[in-house]
């Protein structure tokens, strides 16, 4: 069990006014000083009640001053989120109220929490491995219900589960050959080759699965990096704000108002999409129009899903066919014929293989919009035959599942040339080793504090 004598307090909601704030303490004093700053209305103290029960009363200043009547409730370790005794405070918004309840609780001894900290030791006490403790950041920051479903899926183990099958079968390897070679004289059966093959090969094929939804748990955490492009007054911003539903971005009829990129994140289909509205792609002398120029090629090179608007009412011309033929040799693409609402212009002759899909839209009428959301949602599927929680989401993990990967592909190949099974083990344990790693078993202490540096306070 993880043992710091320090008892941590925190903010854990927004700071800001808000309906509710809530003070979060853990560690080994987190009762008696919760017990010291809050008074519940009648006779019993705090403690008194059971725990994860809420109790009603007043919340003390430094002073002994009552400054708040709200919610206070306790758990004691290791049955808490953290695995130490824990207790929270549910105030009224009021960033002076919190405030002067924070300095309660430092006068009282506590300190302030690090970012992540609360995880961090719900992690180092065995409540939560590494998979699960990431799955926390990923549900505090999901930008739509996918990634959020994916984020509680991966919360509740379902990738950890996945994760030690693939290492228990392992372990079984490790544990026969160990057994053979220790005990001689013992009736054990000798590991057959056919059966080590199979082993590895069927671990291998659940590697591969694993890595396989890289991409996806990426664009499920990150968002899906969407530019909008086209020449000026398509209609990119119109649409980035139609899309927004709000006035993200200036929209005027003045060539060239768009001068730096606009992101804003939506969710577009069920798949969460970070929408870039970039600078009319067109030549100019003002220098600071080249600039967002510029910036607008980069975000394209950047791209993940390229957006090529055309305003539908003009003639369309020869830079447009060459901007699209340019978003689709960088990634996928979606032709969207703004505009809808205006007598069309006539479409040329395209001489573009393969076609994209062609949306038209009008965002004064709503027209199409829900036409675009069904392309996007036709590029980025959601992979029917893996649950949610079962995707990798950030680079760690990928590069983990790929050592692990790459070991046992090492000891099939050697196997199959005829190596010696014992031979074998390093590329086990190996691939054992970076297995460990996805789920915390073994991990060095830099690389869990950087994981736990971009949690927030109070969380």
């Amino acid at each position: 069990m993880y043992s710091d004598q320090h008892t941590i307090a925190a903010l854990s909601t927004p700071p800001g006014p808000g309906a509710i704030g809530v003070l979060r303490l853990s560690g080994p004093r987190a009762l008696e000083i919760a017990r010291s700053v809050f008074r519940p209305l009648g006779s019993r103290p705090l403690t008194d009640f059971a725990p994860r029960t809420l109790v009603y009363g007043d919340l003390l200043d430094s002073g002994g001053q009552a400054i708040d009547r709200c919610l206070c409730t306790f758990s004691r370790g290791p049955e808490s989120y953290t695995g130490e005794d824990t207790a929270e405070l549910q105030c009224h918004g009021s960033p002076i109220v919190l405030s002067l309840g924070l300095e309660a609780l430092f006068a009282l001894g506590a300190r302030q929490a690090g970012p992540g900290e609360f995880t961090r030791r719900a992690f180092l006490n065995g409540k939560l491995d590494l998979a699960q403790a990431e799955a926390v950041g990923d549900l505090l920051e999901a930008t739509g219900r996918e990634g959020a479903r994916h984020a509680a899926g991966q919360l509740s183990g379902a990738l950890s589960q996945k994760i030690g099958r693939i290492y228990s079968a392992l372990v079984d390897v490790m544990a026969h050959f160990h057994a053979v070679l220790d005990y001689p004289d013992e009736d054990i059966d000798p590991f057959r080759l056919e059966q080590l093959s199979r082993t590895l090969e069927e671990q291998m094929a659940g590697l591969d699965s694993l890595l396989a939804t890289c991409r996806r748990g990426r664009q499920l955490t990150r968002g899906v990096n969407c530019v909008i492009v086209g020449r000026p007054n398509a209609g990119k911003s119109s649409l980035l704000n139609a899309l927004a539903g709000y006035e993200r971005a200036i929209v005027t009829d003045i060539p060239g108002t768009t001068r730096d990129t606009v992101e804003v994140q939506v969710e577009l289909g069920g798949v969460p999409v970070r929408l870039i509205d970039t600078a009319g792609l067109r030549e100019s002398d003002d220098p600071v129009e080249q600039l967002g120029v510029e910036r607008s090629r980069r975000a394209m090179e950047e791209a993940e899903l390229i957006l090529v608007l055309w305003d539908g009412s003009s003639t369309v011309t020869e830079e447009d066919g060459a901007l699209l033929q340019q978003a689709l040799g960088l990634a996928p693409t979606i032709l969207v014929n703004t505009k809808g609402d205006l007598p069309s212009a006539p479409i040329p002759f395209l001489n573009v293989t393969p076609m994209p899909p062609v949306v038209t839209i009008s965002v004064k009428t709503g027209q199409g919009l829900s036409e675009l959301e069904e392309a996007v949602t036709t590029l980025f599927p959601k992979p029917e035959d893996v649950p949610y929680g079962q995707l990798l989401t950030n680079q760690r993990q990928e590069e983990a599942a790929r050592r692990a990967r790459e070991a046992l592909g090492r000891a099939s190949e050697a196997l199959k040339a005829g190596v010696t099974p014992d031979a074998l083990l390093t590329d086990v344990e190996e691939a054992m080793a970076a297995l460990g790693e996805l789920t915390g078993q073994n991990i060095r202490e830099d690389i869990v504090s950087r994981i736990f540096s971009k949690f927030c306070v109070g969380k």
